[in-house]
């Protein structure tokens, strides 16, 4: 059956005699074939949703099928004769998901009442994003399987940090030394002096603290955030640096547990009191130490003014889609583009947290059937970290 012969049978069908309820039935118990012979394109399904060819209900169903007959190795630093042993597949939740839509632009009332207490945002560009994307690693160095899906993760980022106003640099396959290289000229570039923000996404294989390079070596994170830190990159001091880590950090996969019903038991944390014998001497010396240190020359510590999204916890196995790209950087991209309007990156953080928390693995008769995944976030930031999209106040 062809695509050209599927869409044209049923068109004129539909136009001569109208989709009988026979006919429905059929092509609903044809629908798990039909995702098997022929690639299942939305737009294919969106056109014969319009020519009426098919119900919402019909459509939503082969969706779920071709999503399910489409394999989801985790980004774990697992030998490939492994990975293919261990390949899991997701639930199909994306049915239910709002399609993507534009990144909602910010009001000038919400700006005008927010952004004292937020950093500075009204650069254009806000600032330089660079995405480092490893999908194809090299065989004759590394035993890592290709990145089926990361490619969609890149896109789909590429996207967003443009909508966003940023300038997007984008390095896929690099070895650890060029990922290295890469970040380290990209922490000198000039135009973070008249930048506002600064952006960094490393979509890889990787193992708790490190990714790794399509040679199969790590690059430590730990030296990534010193590559900005205030020491190191003196034309983002005081400016945010936001970092998205889609990578594993262990081989451990989280399979869940049972939620159990019942009341909540809830206990006291104490309240921290200051102690009670200080003496009022102590409370002089105090105040004279902070006035000799208000003298000094301002100081800032080595590392600030951070935050950074991972896509699992450590130790635990991140979970990637190779249609539709990882769950992390699925859930990031739609609530950045719904909510950065009026949201701080802080809270939109932990709203993708709350979505990757409802997400489950579909893989029937393996291990992995209903695994889960969590993503978490640290920070240094000093203020809120409001994007005001798409507003740029009068000069």
């Amino acid at each position: 059956m062809t695509l050209s012969f599927c869409s044209h049978a049923h068109s004129t069908m539909h136009k001569e005699y109208g989709m009988k309820e026979r006919d429905k039935r059929i092509l609903k118990e044809r629908s798990v074939v039909l995702c098997r012979e022929m690639v299942v394109e939305e737009i294919l399904i969106q056109t014969l949703q319009t020519r009426g060819i098919l119900t919402n209900s019909m459509a939503e169903e082969i969706l779920n099928f071709a999503d399910h007959f489409s394999l989801y190795p985790q980004d774990c630093g697992v030998p490939a004769k492994r990975a293919r042993t261990n390949e899991s597949m997701e639930a199909s939740l994306d049915a239910d998901s709002p399609a993507t839509i534009p990144v909602q632009p910010c009001t000038q009332e919400f700006y005008l009442s927010h952004w004292q207490q937020a950093y500075k945002m009204t650069s254009s560009p806000r600032g330089l994003a660079l995405v480092l994307s490893n999908v194809n690693f090299d065989p004759s160095m590394s035993e890592f399987d290709s990145r089926r899906g990361g490619e969609v993760d890149e896109e789909v980022l590429r996207k967003l940090f443009v909508e966003l106003d940023f300038k997007v640099l984008i390095q896929r396959d690099l070895s650890a030394q060029d990922m290295r290289k890469c970040i380290e000229q990209f922490s000198q570039r000039t135009e973070h002096r008249d930048a506002d923000c600064c952006a960094v996404s490393l979509l890889s294989h990787g193992i708790e603290g490190a990714v790794y390079g399509i040679d199969g070596q790590p690059l430590k994170l730990d030296w990534v955030f010193e590559a900005f830190n205030n020491a190191h990159c003196h034309q983002l001091q005081n400016k945010p640096k936001v970092f998205f880590i889609q990578a594993c950090r262990g081989e451990e996969m989280d399979c869940g547990v049972d939620q159990l019903d019942g009341p909540g038991h809830t206990q006291s944390l104490g309240y921290e009191q200051r102690d009670a014998g200080w003496q009022e001497e102590e409370i002089e010396s105090e105040r004279r130490e902070r006035e000799e240190r208000d003298k000094l020359r301002v100081k800032l510590p080595q590392r600030s003014d951070m935050i950074c999204g991972f896509a699992s916890l450590k130790g635990t196995a991140a979970m990637r889609n190779t249609k539709k790209g990882s769950w992390f950087v699925q859930e990031l991209n739609m609530m950045l583009r719904q909510r950065a309007r009026d949201t701080h990156l802080s809270d939109i953080l932990v709203q993708v947290n709350g979505r990757i928390k409802e997400r489950e693995g579909h893989a029937p008769g393996s291990a992995y059937h209903r695994c889960k995944e969590m993503s978490e976030f640290t920070s240094s930031l000093c203020k809120d970290l409001y994007l005001f999209p798409k507003y740029f106040p009068q000069s």
